[in-house]
């Protein structure tokens, strides 16, 4: 397996680049983004994950997230790949609808057809793009490593940490979908993706992973008071509850004034990757 560099470019003292690869997970290319900020030679540094949200791409964030900064200040490699596999032969939802189909792998590993073939995001980002960044990017130190995500991305960084608590020191989300059973696009999603057993859902429901027991070493939630998805998609307060019931340490912190969009994302933005760079020194 080898990676094809889309383009390079300077920014606040590092390069980001764009990358695209043959993914034997999905059966499709796929595009991911990563910031490596300015080191000495042999250095390792931290990486902190981004896991986008419905009808993103890899150039969401890279265009409107404001993170280079930051984590040139801190020294955190910064990777962001596509939220699902795209192309020709990849199933789409039959009425266009945004929120299930392409732009909305809601980071699962598909079990029902038409879905399965191609929409296996769980196993790229756990296993196939990690493999992938410990080859090619020599700076990049796998054993200390934070993920973060946005709406249906924060789902995927909650579920995907609670999984694998052993690899992530530092999870964090903004306006996260923290419970999809029990929200409409979750509902969508899983139902099309997984089918009807909503046991299976249980795997991709973070209120449902705390419940069973799954921890996460540090949690960070950021949610904008003023988001128009608040009470029927995200329902943070769930999120709440089950971290009480748990004893999950957690920070959810709810953002007078601010709504869904990458306004409110931007304006967290540093302030996360600092919350991660503490977490992952050495």
């Amino acid at each position: 397996m080898t990676i094809e560099t889309l383009s390079t470019v300077r920014s606040h003292g590092g390069t980001q680049g764009v990358y695209k690869h043959a993914s034997t997970t999905t059966g499709t290319d796929m595009t991911f983004a990563v910031f490596v900020p300015d080191h000495e030679p042999g250095a390792k540094l931290p990486v902190l994950w981004y896991l986008s949200g419905l009808t993103c791409t890899h150039a969401n964030v890279m265009e409107k997230g404001e993170y280079r900064a930051a984590c040139a200040e801190h020294g955190v490699i910064f990777i962001a790949p596509d939220t699902s596999p795209r192309g020709e032969g990849v199933p789409d939802d039959p009425e266009d609808a945004w929120d299930f189909g392409l732009g909305a792998g809601f980071y699962v590993d598909a079990t029902a057809e038409p879905w399965a073939q191609h929409y296996r995001m769980r196993s790229y980002v756990e296993d196939e793009l990690p493999s992938l960044i410990l080859r090619e990017f020599a700076s990049a130190d796998m054993t200390r490593q934070g993920i973060t995500g946005h709406s249906m991305g924060g789902h995927g960084a909650l579920t995907v940490a609670l999984r694998t608590p052993d690899r992530f020191t530092s999870v964090s989300a903004f306006s996260p979908i923290v419970a999809p059973s029990q929200c409409l696009w979750g509902e969508k999603a899983l139902g099309n993706y997984l089918g009807d057993d909503r046991e299976e859902w249980q795997a991709y429901d973070a209120c449902a992973l705390l419940d069973q027991g799954l921890r996460v070493p540090d949690l960070l939630v950021d949610q904008g008071d003023a988001d128009n998805f608040l009470s029927e998609q995200l329902k943070t307060h769930l999120l709440a509850e089950a971290c009480e019931r748990a004893g999950q340490k957690a920070d959810i912190r709810m953002q007078p004034g601010y709504d869904h969009s990458y306004f409110f994302i931007s304006t967290f933005m540093a302030e996360h990757v600092g919350w991660h760079a503490e977490r992952l020194k050495v």
